[in-house]
């Protein structure tokens, strides 16, 4: 297979930018890259894959990463694999917010951010939505489930 330059897609996904670098349908082994942007504090409710990894490398900033019992902060050059099967979340801990690669396969969580995503209008942060509301909780739960992710507590403060 020739070298090909990947797209560059922009989503907003919930309160954070998403930029795909590699689809999961660009390569056989079904590799996703996907650069998050997110402001201090993010967190997601603390969620199991039940069919990939999903690895963290962080670009600029500090994510504290929960995954079990164990918490670890991550800053930019460092790298954390949170395994199949394990609960895990992060948080945004650097004031300015933080940048890092979401690198995953098999393509579940690409399609999980996809189908809860909207084309960024700009290459940068949505303005804030606020906590959801339990209407839009259950929306997040079930999309999550759909794609072999399930929600199992909450983000962390």
């Amino acid at each position: 297979m020739p070298l090909a330059a990947t797209s560059t897609e922009q989503l907003w996904f919930l309160n954070t930018l998403h930029t795909v670098r590699v689809r999961h349908d660009e390569g056989e082994d079904g590799i996703s890259v996907m650069e998050s942007l997110a402001p201090h504090g993010d967190s997601p409710p603390v969620h199991v894959h039940q069919n990939e990894d999903e690895t963290f490398h962080v670009l600029e900033g500090e994510l504290r990463v929960r995954a079990g019992d164990a918490d670890v902060t991550i800053g930019a050059g460092e790298t954390l694999l949170a395994p199949k099967g394990v609960a895990h979340t992060y948080r945004v801990e650097s004031p300015a917010g933080a940048r890092w690669l979401v690198i995953t396969r098999r393509g579940d969580f690409e399609r999980f951010v996809r189908a809860l995503s909207r084309p960024a209008e700009r290459p940068e942060l949505p303005t804030p939505q606020g906590p959801p509301t339990p209407e839009q909780a259950d929306a997040l739960a079930a999309a999550a489930r759909e794609h072999g992710i399930e929600l199992v507590g909450p983000p962390l403060d």
